[in-house]
């Protein structure tokens, strides 16, 4: 009843990074990585590549599913990306949804087991609910009828009467499948990312398949060399900053680090700005003062002298490494910055084919958007994201999420 097509990589798909986030993750060969993948789907879109690009939609689905059959037992099983904890929450019946949950999760956890162990999924699959059939809303936009639901942050719409639409409307839930799972045991599974397909009357089973463009939307010649320059910019970049890069990579999985915080710092902006980047070297200043807030705030969570003097060294030690590398974390900076532009041209044209429309919601009613995102697979990289920050991952931060209980 269900394909899959793509390919496998060795981690689990609990958390996608961005792109242009790997240089800190890996450093200079994280950076490498960021600038093969442009790369290979600016050749793409180029009309260009000699060999495919694998590429699969990001649906703005939630809450993340994972289900099928657990290879231990032969029982077939719903749950969260808490399936893989150390502590596994793994629910076989609505009891043990009722014990490991609570709110509307719990609700869409319940259709989910009771549709999904339908279907004679073999193996597991991870995939992201879109819809139950209480969450479906007919609309009107600009005079036509048409079927919308907002999982998370995105709202799609379809006009009523299509195909699309009526398999909708005659769903108890939709979801999109972009994973699979190989392995004897749930602890060691490896993750195959790309596209599930299959039929089901009572679930809508949405395509999470990226169709190739070849010949169908191309950069223009203007678009190839904005691109070309952005990338020619980040290489530069990317090569001055290499030696500190390298370095913040080391402990980039701190919490307190220089680089897992500048990693945060991106996030943090992102909320709290309207979605424009302020130059790079004001940016460096507001990484700077962010990180002293971050650090300030464990000094004064401390109780006892000792407690604080441990952290206030830390803030001393962690700014001198700022500041005596200041003009690589520009570079490193500038390069973060103009690798999210150049992914962003990308985002904006292979975002021009779509069957479904998406749009965000607004006090005024709705704006056109582009999907969330895709993401990018390779055999020895692994999965990234490409999502447009400015635009998503602020809309994504502000709205409140239902489901999240």
């Amino acid at each position: 009843m269900f394909s899959f097509k793509g390919f496998t990589t060795q981690d689990r798909n609990t958390h996608l990074e961005h792109l242009e986030d790997d240089i800190i993750n890996r450093g200079s060969k994280g950076g490498q990585n960021a600038i093969n993948f442009l790369k290979s789907i600016r050749n793409m879109l180029a009309g260009s590549s000699n060999k495919k690009v694998n590429m699969t939609v990001k649906w703005d689905g939630a809450p993340a599913i994972i289900c099928g059959t657990n290879p231990e037992n032969g029982k077939f099983f719903v749950g969260t990306k808490s399936v893989f904890n150390k502590n596994p929450k793994i629910n076989y019946t609505n009891a043990d949804i009722r014990k490991n949950h609570s709110g509307e999760l719990a609700t869409k956890l319940s259709i989910a087991l009771r549709e999904l162990s339908r279907l004679g999924i073999k193996g597991v699959l991870q995939g992201d609910f879109l819809f139950a059939r209480s969450d479906l809303k007919k609309i009107d936009m600009d005079g036509d009828a048409m079927i919308s639901f907002t999982p998370n942050t995105i709202t799609y719409a379809v006009p009523v009467a299509s195909n699309i639409g009526r398999q909708i409307s005659r769903a108890k839930m939709g979801i999109v499948f972009h994973t699979k799972y190989t392995g004897k045991t749930l602890d060691s599974m490896t993750a195959g990312f790309g596209t599930v397909r299959g039929r089901a009357t009572n679930v809508f089973l949405a395509s999470a398949g990226y169709r190739d463009v070849s010949g169908q939307v191309k950069l223009t010649r203007s678009e190839l060399t904005q691109f070309n320059a952005r990338l020619r910019m980040a290489e530069g970049s990317l090569l001055k900053a290499a030696p500190l890069l390298d370095e913040m990579s080391k402990s980039s999985a701190d919490g307190l680090s220089v680089g897992f915080r500048l990693k945060t710092f991106f996030n943090h902006y992102i909320r709290n700005t309207q979605g424009h980047m302020a130059k790079v070297r004001q940016l460096v200043d507001m990484f700077r003062e962010y990180y002293v807030n971050i650090l300030q705030a464990e000094i004064d969570a401390r109780k006892t002298a000792a407690g604080k003097q441990k952290y206030k060294d830390m803030l001393k030690k962690n700014l001198q490494f700022i500041d005596r590398n200041r003009n690589a974390l520009v570079m490193a900076i500038a390069s973060h910055v103009t690798l999210q532009n150049a992914k962003n041209v990308l985002i904006n044209k292979m975002s021009e084919i779509q069957s479904v429309g998406h749009f965000l919601r607004t006090s005024t009613g709705y704006k056109v958007t582009s999907p969330e995102g895709y993401v990018a697979v390779d055999r020895i990289a692994g999965a990234i994201k490409l999502v447009d920050r400015l635009e998503f991952s602020r809309a994504n931060f502000t709205m409140p999420k239902g489901w999240s209980n």
